[in-house]
């Protein structure tokens, strides 16, 4: 770890000074960044085979196919197969002995003239580890925060340059590969928010693990993953879709989990049918992962196998206040989004302590939560020891938030959840969790068939024959 290099110059010098490595720089949206690193530090004709911008739509097009959007990991996709083919074409045969071909390529959009535009971009590189093998590819999605457009250049170029030397170095530390992305910036410069490993040589990586450690490491603050387990980019997941998310440990997944997000979707958008316009998300934040101190990764993937079985999309996020988490939904959707909470959360959220840190206390963390109309519906609660159940209109609040809360209760920003199913109140996850590692028979009547075959199948959350 002393020893690993870090300056841009320093990695861009390495690479140049390498003999193996030779290959095209394909960079459309933000000048030629990552290609002028190599060849400022010298050394660059051992490296760069090519170097190319095509900033025009019908050049690209000409170039790469038509495609619906330009800054798209569809559009990455096109320039890294094209430009590694037509170097395998032309070099292969005089040079595929001793040189191991890469392609480097990005589709970026950066801050314009009024700043009115969304910059983020693709990076992306497919590359041989040695001459003759078969390629691999590293892909990530990133969004530039500097507020000028030649700050956002230069962050483009030093992640670039990151990214080409994880992948020739670092290959076989992917852990590492990602700590390494944000060398010679950090998060308030630029967010690395989805990262893909895929080819012969990261067979036995698992993606899902590799997004947990973006959230892990604070390249960003939330990853995503499609209920296939896919690891996905946000804003194409989101873009014009209503949302409806719970937060939990899902540590199983239960009815009462899948009643909630349910509910709250009929009585938040009762005309929409279940596959057209409104995604359902299961979050689970950094904090309960680390519930234990450290993060058990077999955990973690039996919690997203079960959420993905039930047809739910994981968030991963580091959002520990709701009003982030909203903030964060806002910044992909303009459409309807309803956090679906139970009353335990409720009084979590009604607690002044956990928004100290704001000048303006537990008013501008409401204001924050529920500004363009988010909506909180509340799951009523049923208490096992006292046999009662507790909605939100029966709750106690506490006496110098009355106002404040019958408030948000007139004007339709916290809603009772009214259709329920009374036959799921006595599930709670820690007590599944308990009976399935006590030896215990009846939990499987308290999660969805798919996920008790799953825990069975794969032994989940210590689970015996």
């Amino acid at each position: 770890m002393s020893a690993r290099i870090t300056a841009t110059e320093e990695k861009a010098k390495q690479i140049n000074l390498d003999s193996r490595f030779y290959g095209t720089f394909a960079e459309i949206g933000a000048g030629q960044e990552v290609a002028r690193w190599f060849f400022r530090v010298g050394g660059a004709a051992g490296t760069v085979a090519k170097s190319m911008s095509a900033y025009d739509m019908q050049f690209s097009d000409a170039i790469y196919g038509k495609g619906e959007r330009y800054v798209s990991m569809d559009r990455l996709h096109h320039m890294l197969e094209y430009e590694y083919q037509l170097i395998m074409e032309r070099l292969n045969e005089k040079r595929g002995s001793k040189s191991a071909f890469f392609v480097f390529a990005n589709t970026v959009s950066a801050r314009n003239y009024l700043g009115t535009n969304e910059c983020h971009g693709w990076l992306g590189i497919k590359f041989q580890i040695q001459p003759n093998a078969e390629p691999n590819y590293v892909v990530i999605h990133v969004n530039m925060l500097d507020k000028e457009n030649v700050q956002q250049q230069e962050a483009l170029g030093i992640i670039g340059v990151n990214l080409i030397h994880s992948a020739f170095y670092l290959h076989s530390e992917p852990d590492l590969f990602i700590t390494a992305l944000l060398d010679g910036l950090s998060s308030s410069r630029i967010e690395v928010d989805m990262i893909k490993f895929y080819g012969p040589y990261f067979g036995n990586v698992d993606n899902r693990l590799m997004a947990l450690n973006l959230v892990q490491e604070g390249l960003t603050d939330a990853a995503l993953l499609a209920p296939s387990g896919e690891v996905i980019q946000p804003s194409e997941y989101f873009h014009k879709k209503n949302i409806v998310i719970e937060r939990g440990s899902f540590r199983p997944v239960t009815y009462v989990n899948l009643d909630m997000l349910e509910t709250a979707r009929k009585e938040s958008a009762p005309g929409n049918p279940p596959d057209t316009d409104t995604v359902e998300v299961m979050e689970i934040t950094m904090r309960n992962l680390l519930a234990t101190g450290e993060i058990d990764h077999r955990d973690f993937l039996a919690r997203a196998d079960l959420i993905g079985a039930v047809g739910k999309a994981v968030l991963i996020s580091n959002y520990a206040e709701y009003y982030r988490l909203a903030a964060y939904l806002w910044r992909y959707t303009k459409n309807h989004i309803s956090i679906v909470v139970g009353i335990p959360n409720l009084r979590e959220i009604l607690d002044e302590k956990y928004y100290h840190t704001l000048e303006g206390g537990i008013l501008e963390s409401f204001g924050r939560l529920f500004k363009n109309e988010l909506k909180l519906y509340v799951y009523p609660f049923r208490d096992p020891s006292l046999g009662t159940t507790t909605t939100l209109t029966d709750m106690d609040v506490p006496k110098h938030l009355c106002h404040l809360f019958t408030h948000l209760r007139e004007n339709g920003s916290v809603m009772p959840i009214t259709g329920a199913n009374p036959a799921y109140g006595h599930i709670f996850s820690r007590n599944v969790l308990a009976k399935i590692r006590n030896g215990e028979d009846d939990w499987i009547t308290m999660v969805p068939p798919e996920v008790g075959q799953i825990i069975k199948d794969r032994r989940y959350f210590g689970y015996q024959a």
